[in-house]
């Protein structure tokens, strides 16, 4: 029986050394680049929008959009192969459940805009990465004042779709809405502020600290109020490291900061944000995370390249990485909750009864 068994293995071990390997994947990889190009430009070409009434003929959706029929044939039976659009006997073609909710530019929650706008900015920075990875340094960062101030006025309010569900998650788990006190947040490096414009909606007992770069404060004051909640924020103008928080707040948020910051930074910030906090105080953190061994998954991995090409130490971290900077610093009860999106929110607390000398 162990002889047959040994020979059985041996053969299936044959047959995994004799499988051939072929370029197919490979191939297939290097046409990544396409869908989002694709996508990119029907977004640009308003393909999506003159389908949002019902199903058009090409030259119909080239009569109404001033594209080319050469152009649009190409790209829209593309769309078709990423099941974006469909196309009847007719040969008319519609939207599918998925681009009617997400690249429609009038739609909440639209991705029209990072497409039309934020994509071909990205795009631009890769396609230095060879020098980068050479460097280890990027053409331009994104990640100072002076250079980042423009690039994030565009970027943050068509990042909204991909924040917001993690932000309600947030506001859902702390149970905010039945809040009887006033309860104090900061939003640190807020964007858009909308991490504090999802609790502040939870509760009109929400009182909202936003900090960002001076440049940035407009774009957050005009979506505050926007989303009808701006006479429950102030702002705080500077650095993450140099700005002065204040004090007393029960919870600060980082939305997706770290990725950008580096440890070095990211260490001082956690600190600087134990401090701000009161006693029992609460931190969520949003990450981009990967695992231990930065093996997967790909997405998280990939950002990491995201943040070379962009920043001069950002990269993408691990739970635990975080989770033994955060203990450094002095919060307790460090723990993962469940929200929308690649990776799940970190919430970590300052103890109640501090050690002496803290």
């Amino acid at each position: 029986m162990a002889n047959k068994t040994r020979k059985k293995n041996s053969a299936e071990g044959g047959t995994r050394r004799g499988q051939q390997v072929t370029p197919e994947r490979l191939m297939q990889l290097s046409f990544a680049y396409a869908p989002p190009l694709i996508i990119s430009a029907a977004v640009s070409n308003k393909v999506f929008d003159s389908l949002a009434a019902g199903a058009k003929t090409l030259d119909q959706v080239a009569r109404q959009t001033g594209a080319s029929q050469r152009g649009l044939r190409s790209i829209m039976n593309a769309l078709i192969g990423l099941n974006l659009l469909k196309k009847d006997r007719q040969g008319k073609y519609s939207l599918t459940p998925e681009s009617a909710a997400f690249l429609l530019s009038n739609k909440p929650g639209t991705q029209a805009g990072f497409f039309e706008t934020i994509l071909p900015q990205l795009n631009s920075k890769w396609i230095h990465l060879s020098e980068t990875v050479r460097t280890g340094r990027p053409v331009r960062a994104v990640n100072k004042e002076a250079e980042g101030t423009g690039f994030f006025s565009e970027l943050v309010e068509n990042i909204i779709p991909m924040s917001s569900p993690a932000a309600q998650a947030l506001a859902n788990h702390l149970k905010l809405s039945k809040a009887k006190n006033d309860l104090r947040v900061l939003d640190l490096a807020a964007g858009s502020g909308i991490w504090g414009i999802a609790v502040a909606q939870k509760s009109p007992h929400v009182r909202v600290t936003a900090v960002d770069w001076a440049g940035m404060i407009p774009t957050t004051k005009r979506i505050t109020r926007k989303f009808g909640v701006a006479e429950r924020f102030k702002y705080i103008e500077g650095d993450l490291l140099e700005a002065d928080f204040g004090s007393g707040y029960d919870l600060a948020i980082l939305g997706h900061i770290l990725h950008s910051e580096g440890e070095e930074r990211s260490r001082q910030l956690l600190k600087k944000t134990f401090r701000a906090l009161r006693p029992g105080g609460t931190i969520a953190i949003g990450e981009q995370l990967v695992n231990d061994q930065r093996t997967g998954p790909a997405v998280g991995l990939m950002f990491a390249v995201q943040m070379l090409v962009n920043t001069e130490k950002g990269d993408t971290f691990s739970f635990n990485e975080i989770k033994s900077w955060l203990e450094d610093s002095g919060f307790q009860k460090v723990r993962k909750v469940k929200a929308p999106g690649p990776s799940p929110l970190i919430l970590a607390s300052k103890p109640i009864k501090l050690p002496s000398g803290s």
